[in-house]
């Protein structure tokens, strides 16, 4: 370190030390990179990096929706030890994507089973495989097509295929007795979508989709969402996938007008928003711009 590098950081603390108390100070420095929300006495949420993990404990064991990073993982376990004394009983994976399932291999040997849906597993070694790294996997024991369910504790949990949208693999993950749903990337609160087309996502049908999920669960039903806009909360309530499904519609109708209008994919990406769209805005436009010209473009 540079000694004026050294003697400008060194005065940051001393000046920090004078405002707050040295124990202040000491809170500060130790304060953890993640965070945990409590939605009822056993399930919560964590949110460090990657998806928004769900987690539960009962008397039957833990279950964790979601694992994240190898490295994160590891803190959230650390704390669910502190917590329960029960072992790791089921971890499930609303998709296969590395910042919901690479955290996965840290719960090998001590968790019973690895859950998710048929396709979300062939996603999982298929990109494993692609990109070398099979080794630092835990892929699901078990896995389903359409629906789920098992009796935690005195909590009974269900997950739900209701086909095709931000993948081809999407798991709604139910807390039937809390009447909360873990929806993973189903839902981007305020945040415009990761649409991934090489796994089989499909907009049009996510819309058919969240509509489905409107209908299924009611008004009092807490949806948790894989990721938000920053200022947005990761936790969402019915009438936000009604919003989040008319997004995804003018999406469409957009890059549909806009092909028919001769733009090229180049320029259609040039876009910085949408028509009729307030709420979703920021980076990542491209994104779900892309996806859409993809989908529309195969028709």
């Amino acid at each position: 370190m540079q000694r004026s590098t050294f003697i400008k950081n060194s005065g940051i603390v001393i000046a920090a030390m004078a405002v707050f108390s040295n124990k202040t100070v000491a809170q500060l420095l130790a304060d953890p990179t993640w965070k945990i929300t409590m939605l009822t006495d056993d399930i919560g949420i964590f949110n460090e990096k990657g998806g928004t993990i769900l987690f539960m404990t009962s008397k039957d064991g833990i279950v964790v929706v979601d694992s994240q990073f190898p490295d994160t993982a590891t803190h959230l376990i650390d704390e669910l030890k502190k917590k329960s004394k029960q072992p790791f009983r089921l971890l499930i994976n609303t998709h296969h994507h590395g910042d919901h399932s690479s955290g996965n291999i840290a719960f090998k040997g001590m968790v019973q089973h690895v859950l998710a849906h048929e396709n979300s597993k062939i996603n999982q070694e298929r990109v494993a495989k692609e990109k070398k790294n099979e080794e630092k996997q835990l892929y699901p024991d078990q896995t389903y097509t359409e629906t789920w369910c098992e009796k935690t504790g005195s909590e009974e949990i269900c997950l739900h295929y209701f086909g095709a949208g931000h993948t081809n693999g999407d798991s709604l993950v139910q807390f039937k007795n809390a009447n909360i749903v873990h929806l993973g990337d189903l839902m981007f609160n305020r945040r415009h979508p990761y649409i991934d087309k090489g796994a089989g996502a499909n907009i049009s049908n996510w819309i058919t989709l969240l509509d489905k999920a409107y209908n299924t669960f009611n008004k009092k039903t807490r949806f948790v969402c894989g990721h938000a806009a920053e200022g947005y909360e990761v936790i969402v309530h019915r009438d936000d996938l009604k919003l989040f499904g008319d997004y995804l519609g003018k999406v469409l109708l957009f890059v549909a007008s806009e092909i028919k209008a001769g733009k090229t994919k180049d320029e259609i990406l040039k876009n910085t928003s949408i028509p009729g769209v307030t709420e979703w805005k920021g980076d990542g436009i491209d994104r779900p711009l892309g996806a859409a010209y993809i989908e529309l473009s195969a028709k």
